[in-house]
């Protein structure tokens, strides 16, 4: 077996054994690869949206309302 190769599958077992990523790293670092920073407002809102939705229908509804 030749270095290259075996450099390969020494780098390809370490990769194997390195922890994930999360989902909000793993985000993170699509942004900050593709340049794509004009998706952080477009998801902040439609999280705050979500999280309006989701409290509207519990006890902190009228005070939510009293906000709009």
């Amino acid at each position: 077996m030749d270095e290259p190769q075996r450099s390969r599958e020494n780098e390809f077992e370490n990769r194997a054994e390195d922890d994930e990523l999360g989902f909000v790293e793993e985000f993170v670092l699509f942004l900050r690869e593709n340049k794509k920073w004009w998706l952080v407002p477009l998801i902040g809102s439609l999280l705050s949206i979500g999280v309006v939705a989701a409290l509207a229908s519990s006890a902190a509804a009228p005070f939510i309302y009293t906000l709009f």
